[in-house]
């Protein structure tokens, strides 16, 4: 048998074998690996996924559980308002709407303005100008108290309303809602329109009968304080009050001038806070039963620079109807300007201090309109000027028959004195004599009085009329920058009582021209009226009123309109000169006493009055004997 040998292709054979086949498990484990690594990655992939969801569900989880945990302790406080707490509008955000005249910023929180500001007005302010802001930093709210089913007691001033803003052609609306449930709420709603410092306002309820207690009226609360805006804060503050309007069309206001002043009011329609030149209005469709009123001074030294002047409260039930509240309102922020208020026909001009009866009647119906057409065609301070000459001129007749019967009675003053000394231990004999002599000369002793007193309604209607005068705001003429405030040419570095600290010139003029005028009538009556016994002497205290009158006046119009002030010197002005040409040119005191001397030569009829007078000293005179 032939013995088999390894050769060399065999050899080379048996290691191709080998390789090949090594080659193939290298591969098969490769692959194995790899397999292994994207199985190992994949399962740390979906770990990582995993762990994720899980931290998101955890988070999710976690919040869930603060808000239901941060809503129950909301439904502890406020029980079912706690819905509207719950809302996205509960923040402390704003609503602005504006429009020519008027900017308002309604918050989310209390549901009410909390800015309003007086669009193209400035206030004084010492170094810049500023806008004039009716309801700026807190310085107002409005309120209702709310009483729940379980006996919470609920302020809608710390709550959040949820706001919508729609548009009613031109009007914007704001709609702030307090919600108890979807449709359960306490509804604001405003409505401002184009133009216009008025806007609607309502105050509604729905749904709210299971939530609230609504056996008795619910109070809204309306409170502000007065900022100053004007330079004078002494003049500001005694023309800002509070003025309300009752019982179908009366009217009244409160004390400007005490420290506290308050009043119940009877189905109140309107109730004003008026800030001098600039007023807040809040009116009502339905009168409010009694409705409680406040005001506070908060000047306590006029000498520092004051921030607030009054601070104004109004407390007003509002009755529920058939469970609901539904009450139609108005708010005006703006200008407390005669034109504006009186045009919207709702006995708003009664919120100036025009005066009563006669005297609001000669300002409505006279002076505004004259001024107002006078100021069309002038600047202010000429239409003063030349205002102040129209009424001059139509009082001059009662002005010549004041000074015509002085002269007479300056005439008859000799013969009244030889009466004084010749029935000096008989009164009531010289005061018959007296009268006689009257008769015999066609002299009424009272012809003097009476155009004096015709001149009081004037002149009375005139100090009510400059405060109320809007258009003098901010209104320069020569060195006055304000005709609506006080005219400084000198500032004082001290303070003088009841003076102020600063130098007005109109006041001085006014009362160097009033010095002259009281030293012409006034010297003239006190030589026409004989001193009656038993009587204080009239021309003695005539003639001290010559010297304290200018005084008095220079004090008190210092802080005053220098609008009123140039009046009142250009008019007493043009009175001495209308007098100066009665007196040597209209009035001969020769003439008139020829025409005495003659009126006492006829028998003259005794007048009604005359009668009655003489009968009733005759009586008592019959008396005097009888009881002798």
């Amino acid at each position: 048998m032939e013995e088999k040998k390894l050769d060399l292709k065999t050899i080379f054979g048996f290691v191709l074998i080998a390789g090949l086949m090594i080659w193939m498990m290298y591969n098969n484990i490769s692959e194995e690996k790899k397999s292994m690594a994207d199985d190992a990655k994949k399962a740390t992939t979906e770990k990582v996924e995993k762990a994720k969801e899980q931290a998101v569900a955890a988070v999710v989880a976690d919040t869930t559980q603060t808000d239901s945990l941060k809503v129950k302790a909301l439904q502890g406080t406020l029980g079912s308002f706690a819905y509207s707490a719950s809302l996205p509008s509960a923040k402390d955000a704003v609503t602005e709407i504006k429009n020519e005249v008027l900017t308002l910023k309604i918050a989310n929180k209390g549901g009410y303005i909390v800015n309003a500001k007086v669009n193209n007005f400035e206030q004084f302010h010492k170094g810049s100008q500023k806008p004039v802001e009716i309801i700026k930093n807190n310085n107002a709210n409005l309120n209702i108290q709310l009483q729940t089913k379980d006996n919470r007691v609920l302020n809608t001033k710390d709550l959040y309303f949820e706001p919508t803003v729609t548009k009613e052609g031109a009007n914007q609306v704001v709609t702030m809602r307090l919600k108890a449930g979807a449709d359960q709420f306490l509804e604001y709603r405003y409505v401002l329109r184009p133009n216009e410092y008025m806007m609607d306002f309502s105050v509604r309820s729905q749904g709210l009968n299971n939530v609230i207690n609504t056996s008795k009226p619910l109070d809204l609360d309306w409170q502000l304080k007065a900022y100053r805006n004007e330079k004078s804060v002494s003049y500001e503050n005694r023309y800002t009050e509070l003025v309300y309007e009752y019982e179908d069309g009366k009217d009244n206001y409160l004390s400007a001038a005490s420290e506290l002043d308050e009043t119940t009011a009877e189905d109140l329609t309107y109730v004003a806070f008026k800030q001098d030149l600039f007023t807040s209005i809040l009116l009502t469709d339905t009168p409010i039963k009694n409705a409680q009123l406040k005001s506070e001074n908060l000047v306590d030294d006029e000498e520092k620079d004051t921030v607030f002047t009054k601070n104004f409260s109004a407390k007003l039930p509002l009755a529920f109807k058939n469970g609901e509240l539904n009450y139609n309102m108005n708010w005006y922020y703006g200008p407390a300007d005669y034109k504006i208020l009186n045009g919207y026909e709702k006995n708003l001009d009664e919120v100036l201090p025009l005066g009563w009866g006669i005297f609001g009647w000669i300002n409505r119906y006279v002076f505004i309109p004259a001024y107002d057409f006078l100021s069309d065609y002038f600047p202010h301070g000429i239409a003063i000027v030349v205002f102040t000459m129209l009424v001059r001129l139509v009082m001059s007749p009662v002005t010549y028959k004041s000074y015509l019967s002085q002269a007479k009675m300056k005439v008859l003053r000799p013969e009244i004195a030889e009466l004084n000394e010749k029935f000096a231990k008989d009164p009531m004999k010289k005061q018959q004599e007296t009268m006689k002599l009257y008769g015999k000369a066609g002299v009424n002793p009272m012809a003097g009085c009476l155009p004096a007193v015709m001149q009081i309604p004037v002149f009375y209607a005139l100090f009510q009329f400059f405060p109320s005068m809007f258009d003098l705001r901010q209104k320069s003429f020569l060195w006055a920058d304000d005709l609506s405030s006080y005219d400084s040419v000198l500032e004082l570095p001290f303070h003088i009582p009841f003076y102020g600290s600063h130098v007005s010139l109109f006041p001085i003029l006014a009362s160097v021209a009033i010095f002259f005028y009281m030293k012409m009538t006034t010297g003239d009556q006190a030589m026409s009226t004989p001193p009656q016994e038993g009587m204080p002497d009239m021309g003695k205290i005539m003639k001290i009123m010559i010297y304290v009158s200018p005084i008095m006046m220079l004090f008190f119009f210092n802080n005053y309109a220098s609008g009123l002030s140039l009046y009142y010197f250009i008019s007493n002005t043009i009175t001495i000169g209308i007098m100066l040409v009665i007196k040597n040119y209209i009035v001969d005191e020769k003439k008139i006493h020829a025409q005495i001397q003659v009126n006492k030569t006829k028998d003259k009829p005794q007048s009604k009055f005359q009668k009655k007078m003489q009968e009733m000293m005759e009586q008592a005179e019959a008396q005097k004997k009888a009881k002798k």
